[in-house]
């Protein structure tokens, strides 16, 4: 997995984040922005919620557009932000996406008890498998 030369500053004011501290920002949250290429070769972006599990993300999702986009092209980026105690930080995460099909894999990661924001019923599992993952900190602005 490729990763940006991280734990160092990366300017004056941002700091990169270890690939650990990547990680253990993920788990910290459950509501990301799934990026994804359309058959037209644009890009969309849908919020979503997710889990880590063994260092990849799981989704689920209802049907619809995302899920053509994925089958159409399975190169996907995932981000995730958050604020704290005057702290943001933001990881990125570029893979590939892919559909789920083995009941024993949707059980083991929990995604199948994944609780969605979005009252829609989703019975579609995906997991992305990261190629390249960078994070990054700075203290907000007047805080």
């Amino acid at each position: 997995m490729n990763e940006e030369p991280i734990g160092r500053p990366l300017s004056a004011d941002v700091e990169g984040l270890r690939l650990e501290e990547c990680w253990a920002a993920l788990a910290s949250e459950t509501l990301g922005r799934l990026a994804v290429l359309g058959k037209d070769g644009a890009p969309d972006i849908f919020p979503i919620n997710y889990l880590v599990h063994e260092e990849r993300i799981y989704l689920r999702s209802a049907p619809g557009a995302k899920i053509i986009d994925i089958v159409h092209e399975p190169r996907v980026a995932f981000e995730v932000d958050a604020i704290a105690d005057g702290v943001a930080w933001s990881v990125v995460i570029r893979g590939a996406a892919s559909r789920l099909d083995a009941d024993d894999e949707i059980v083991a990661s929990g995604v199948h008890d994944l609780i969605s924001a979005n009252p829609t019923a989703k019975y579609n599992y995906f997991r992305i498998d990261p190629r390249e993952i960078t994070g990054r900190r700075f203290r907000v602005r007047g805080e």
